[in-house]
């Protein structure tokens, strides 16, 4: 997995997690929390498809170069 999708990914788990200790506290800032939980959750699902379809292509232009 890529570093980025990688940072994605941590700041989804805290995100999620802050989102859980806001609400268990009785605040509605954990809102700004899961709206931060589903950015980061795109992001990372994006950078891995990413990485995954460079790495397919790059497959491919070697198998065709040879």
């Amino acid at each position: 997995m890529p570093r980025l999708a990688l940072y994605a990914l941590v700041v989804c788990v805290l995100s999620v997690a802050a989102a859980v200790v806001s609400f268990a506290q009785g605040s509605w800032l954990g809102i700004v929390w899961v709206l931060l939980a589903g950015l980061s959750s795109n992001m990372t699902w994006y950078y891995a498809r990413r990485a995954k379809a460079l790495r397919q292509r790059d497959e491919a232009t070697a198998a065709a170069g040879h």
